[in-house]
């Protein structure tokens, strides 16, 4: 696919990397983000700015996006500006939000009225994945498609896997969201114990981190965390909203999930304290205050 136009749509924490893996790679890239700032990096570097999603389609033969509620997906993929209104039959067009099952299978339903191939692609691995072109992607689609867009996912992953058909790679999320959610608590009081009983962060992190309770959870936002570092590499906005979306699948489905339920609530209370722009690791400072900790 060395000579494919490629679009993105979203440059956010993520995207900026995401995007700027594939123009390093030579390919010519038309962008949109809503403020046209955050892609100045790409700009500079010779990316193709456009006014709209549907311009980056009529200029691309693959698009991806990567924005971050549904109600974003839905609008930039099936909005009168959107890029469904402006691609060409043929053309590829591959979303990496995480968002929902079945808006990834409505999208696929009307671009394959429209004759173009779609993938959900959802991504785990946050920005320091991002930046270092290590994140696992999990597709939804067809084999065809993927086989075609695969070497555009290696220059942003390592695991690429096509796990079924459309709604497949957002399901798949679903159940890496649940096992962070798990993680990310866990990690947190465990901080706060160690905090409490006098042992510094970073020691513990060295050796627990080495051990059968080590996790990327532990080792990267643990160790933010010991900064004192609560930037976003993924934001509790963004955490809210995905665990959302795993319990309206999981009631559908008859599920209970009461331990992601109970963080879904812990995060709704971040949110509630006017932290939501933080990364994750920000559920920190809600158990630090709950236990008049210093963060």
């Amino acid at each position: 696919m060395a000579n494919e136009r490629i679009g993105w749509v979203g440059i956010g924490v993520m995207g900026k990397y995401m995007c700027g893996h594939l123009l390093k790679a030579g390919y010519h890239m038309s962008v949109h983000t809503r403020t046209r700032e955050k892609a100045s990096e790409l700009l500079a570097a010779g990316a193709s700015w456009c006014g709209s999603p549907k311009e980056v389609a009529r200029k691309s033969s693959v698009v991806f996006t990567m924005v971050g509620f549904p109600s974003d997906v839905e609008e930039v993929y099936l909005g009168p500006n959107g890029i469904l209104a402006g691609t060409a039959p043929g053309s590829i067009v591959c979303d990496m939000t995480t968002s929902e099952p079945s808006l990834a299978q409505r999208i696929h339903e009307e671009a394959r009225r429209r004759s173009v191939a779609a993938l959900d692609a959802p991504v785990s691995g946050g920005d320091v994945g991002a930046r270092e072109a290590k994140l696992a992607i999990m597709v939804g689609g067809d084999q065809e498609t993927f086989d075609k867009v695969l070497p555009l996912f290696k220059r942003m992953g390592e695991t690429i896997v096509l796990m079924g058909g459309p709604g497949s790679g957002q399901h798949t999320k679903m159940v890496n969201q649940i096992v962070i959610a798990g993680n990310m608590i866990g990690m947190v009081e465990a901080l706060l114990y160690a905090q409490r009983a006098g042992l510094g962060h970073e020691a513990v992190i060295d050796i627990v981190g080495k051990g059968a309770a080590a996790s990327w959870s532990l080792n990267n936002l643990g160790r933010r965390i010991a900064k004192g570092d609560f930037s976003p590499g993924f934001y509790i906005k963004h955490f809210i909203k995905d665990m959302g979306i795993a319990l309206q699948e999981a009631r559908r489905m008859n599920l209970a999930l009461p331990g992601l339920a109970l963080v879904n609530q812990l995060y709704i209370c971040a949110q509630a304290r006017g932290l939501e722009n933080l990364g994750t690791q920000g559920l920190y400072r809600v158990l630090a205050a709950i236990n008049g900790a210093q963060t």
